[in-house]
């Protein structure tokens, strides 16, 4: 007994160490031999072309469904000292290495670690703990209302995917590692938003990312304006969102309530929420009075702002002559995003 499960436990060690070339040719070379020693047994109704497949694999598994069994003694010998306990080991290695593999792939996946084919997704980077959480959540809950997108989040930080369910992971050892953040798929993404601890981070990540995908929409998040006017003179097309906890304070102060209005203002699962969308470019160039009354009338949004096409500068309340050309992008206060409008209904 002592010698066999020595012997057990060196051909389980030797089995596990093989390749799944060599997992393949043990499979191939198992049934070549069981076949043979069927052949000499005189099993043919087993060895047949329509049958031998179904039964060795019910009968090396141990489900044994007693449709099929062998007739002969050579037979029943054959089967009891070699089909049956070799058979089990294999499959047993075949089914362990398939668990193991999907368990490691799922494993990678979790750590951060597993390759990305994702396009025209929206790629987050840093971590700040709660303040990470309650991004992804609201771009989940954005999405929900919009357009589907992948979210990608990207740390360095030692941790888990904290939404598994919702969001991929990627971990990077630095921001501006090339092999890395080939993982989140940087160069295919369409928005990339930065949001680390460390405006200097912040700085080479966008710069990284800039390089990688120019034609990305980027924001980065910075604490020190100064910063964010640098990047903008090397990187103009990028949206840098600087702190406003300064003059959120001095606007409570003097307006009581504005903090809680913005909050509502940016978040997309309470109430009210400020959106955009853009007006197309083979629509007629327009006054901002029949857009004002459309939106209003038909979707009970309130138009509040135009962003220039050719300029990229913001109007905030334009006058009702103000005009709008194709291709600019309007601002809107609504309950929820809207969707499919009929742009000719709105000049009526």
């Amino acid at each position: 007994m002592y010698v066999l499960l020595r012997l057990r436990k060196a051909l389980s060690k030797y089995m596990m160490s093989f390749s799944w070339q060599g997992v393949f040719g043990a499979l191939i070379a198992y049934l070549g031999v069981a076949w043979l020693l069927l052949l000499f047994a005189g099993e043919k109704e087993i060895i047949a072309a329509n049958t031998f497949f179904y039964w060795i694999l019910v009968t090396a598994s141990t489900v044994g469904y007693g449709d099929i069994s062998p007739s002969t003694t050579v037979g029943k010998h054959v089967v009891a000292f070699f089909i049956i306990p070799v058979g089990i080991g294999l499959f047993a290695m075949i089914v362990g290495r398939i668990a193991v593999f999907v368990s490691t792939q799922w494993r990678k996946g979790v750590m951060g670690y597993k390759s990305l084919h994702a396009q025209d997704h929206i790629v987050v980077i840093g971590w700040n703990q709660q303040r990470t959480l309650l991004l992804l959540n609201l771009l989940l809950e954005e999405l929900k209302q919009g357009e589907k997108k992948q979210i990608v989040l990207c740390v360095t930080k030692d941790i888990e995917n904290p939404l598994p369910e919702s969001v991929e992971f990627v971990k990077a050892r630095v921001f501006n590692d090339q092999d890395d953040m080939a993982r989140a798929c940087i160069d295919k993404a369409s928005t990339i938003i930065i949001d680390t601890p460390l405006d200097d981070v912040t700085m080479t990540t966008a710069l990284f990312c800039f390089k990688q995908n120019p034609t990305a929409h980027i924001i980065a998040y910075f604490m020190d304006e100064s910063l964010s006017a640098l990047l903008k003179s090397h990187c103009p097309s990028i949206e840098c969102t600087p702190s406003v906890s300064v003059e959120m304070l001095a606007k409570a102060a003097m307006d009581p309530g504005s903090s809680v209005l913005h909050q509502q203002l940016l978040n997309a699962t309470r109430g009210t929420t400020q959106y955009s969308i853009h007006y197309p470019e083979n629509c007629p160039e327009t006054k901002v009075e029949p857009i004002f009354e459309g939106f209003k009338k038909h979707h009970n949004a309130t138009f509040i702002g135009i962003k220039s096409l050719t300029n990229g500068g913001m109007v905030l309340n334009p006058g009702l002559s103000d005009t709008i050309e194709p291709g600019c992008t309007l601002y809107y206060i609504s309950e929820s995003r809207i969707k499919n409008i009929d742009w000719q209904a709105l000049y009526v």
